[in-house]
């Protein structure tokens, strides 16, 4: 029962379902008592069952009681959930596996919020059951180990199969699910999940739920690409009569047209920006326009390479680690405040250089990350692929915080919960203090 690192399915090829449920149901029982069973459980697996138990949340548990959604809300949280361009693309993609009735169709929101589910009157009924409606949450803190909420966790497609649930009554059902990210900003905006019965298990369902998650990326994409080109189309002629640098960004801050301004793809936008002077990282104290579709970006002329105190005055570096999947970046300063949300690789990158104030070498940064001084080339470009977005924020010889800057940082109550997604040899050892 091993891991490795691409999608792997709960049951390999040519194994007879009935007798590896008798042996997870075994391990499930073991481990639930505090005994040693017959194996371990995979590793995906095992990590979830150490979260929640820590969490105390009750594998007996016999059901679960919906949060009850008004209709409107429900249908704002699709609109606002990034997914709706792609939901027949997903719904065509599984159509096959859930055309047969014994297996259901779910898209989750980041959250893990059923925000749609198809399939016939009869699993809809069994799922019903179990709380599995549009509007209940289903991430792994709500309802225990299940291919919604530990995708989101893990940020992998995962199968989970009978035992593997935390919670003993949803051990009749398999779910595979893979999260989907959104190309603009690399966050994770959601999930798509096939689950039925567990007798209806099969290897190749994860892949294909994977390559569907993929799939509805790529249509974001183009989507995307799309939306800078119509920008771009309106912003050109307006740069063009400018004699001063500018560039047009959409609200994501990706860079559709420049001029007289080093080229770049996206720069950091503040949270609510709106018309005015703002401080950006990369470029300074900004005018800011509003455009159809994006912003006017305006340069005031403070140097790239300034210092966030030379920029902006006082300064507050706020790193909020209380959320187990979405660590935030929060930057205060005299002329406003924005907030960034990292990848987990930079999420970690942060979290240590807020712990070593004094900054870190990149073998140093190597060996926390890795556990291999001899890596810093990987750190080094992870470093000026975070710099990038973080110009005068993080600084180099050796990578610190900007010292005159005031630094807090909001940890989990259950430090076990920091960075759950991490595998970061330093990151792991502060989770066991």
């Amino acid at each position: 029962m091993t891991q490795s690192t691409g999608p792997e399915p709960a049951l390999a090829a040519g194994e007879d379902p009935r007798r590896y449920a008798q042996i997870l149901t075994a391990v499930y029982d073991a481990t639930m008592a505090g005994g040693r069973g017959p194996a371990r459980p995979r590793e995906v697996i095992g990590d979830s069952w150490r979260r929640l138990q820590t969490l105390g949340i009750d594998p007996e548990q016999k059901s679960i009681s919906p949060s009850l959604v008004d209709v409107s809300d429900l249908e704002l949280s699709r609109r606002d959930s990034g997914l709706f361009d792609v939901l027949d693309d997903l719904a065509r993609g599984l159509e096959s596996v859930v055309q047969d009735g014994n297996n259901i169709l779910v898209v989750a929101d980041r959250h893990g919020r059923v925000l749609w589910r198809s399939g016939s009157t009869a699993v809809l009924d069994r799922a019903d059951g179990l709380g599995f409606v549009e509007g209940a949450s289903w991430a792994e803190d709500s309802v225990g180990t299940n291919a919604i909420g530990t995708a989101l966790v893990s940020r992998r497609a995962v199968q989970i199969f009978s035992a593997e649930h935390y919670v003993r009554s949803h051990h009749p059902w398999t779910c595979a699910g893979a999260p989907i990210k959104d190309p603009r900003t690399g966050q994770v905006i959601g999930a798509v999940d096939v689950s039925g019965p567990a007798s209806s298990v099969h290897p190749t369902t994860l892949a294909l739920v994977d390559a569907i998650a993929r799939l509805a990326e790529s249509q974001l994409r183009e989507h995307h690409r799309q939306n800078l080109d119509l920008l771009r189309s309106v912003a050109a002629p307006m740069l063009a009569r400018l004699h001063s640098p500018a560039l047009a960004v959409d609200a994501n801050g990706w860079v559709a047209a420049t001029s007289s301004v080093a080229l770049r793809t996206r720069v950091l936008l503040p949270e609510d920006l709106a018309t005015g002077r703002f401080w950006m990282p990369t470029l300074g104290v900004c005018e800011v326009e509003p455009l159809p579709g994006g912003w006017l970006v305006r340069p005031t002329g403070v140097a790239e390479s300034a210092s966030v105190s030379e920029t902006a005055g006082a300064t507050t570096i706020c790193i909020d680690l209380r959320h187990p999947q979405h660590t935030r970046l929060e930057i205060r300063s005299e002329v406003g405040e924005w907030i960034h949300e990292p990848t987990p690789r930079h999420a970690e990158i942060l979290y240590l250089l807020a712990v070593h104030r004094e900054g870190r070498t990149a073998a140093q940064m190597a060996a926390d990350l890795f556990g291999d001084g001899g890596r810093a080339i990987t750190v080094r470009a992870e470093m000026s692929r975070l710099r990038k977005q973080l110009s005068g924020v993080v600084m180099t010889q050796p990578y610190r915080f900007d010292a005159s800057a005031t630094l807090e940082i909001l940890m989990p109550e259950d430090i076990s919960r920091l960075l759950p997604h991490s595998s970061a040899p330093a990151v792991r050892a502060r989770r066991i203090r």
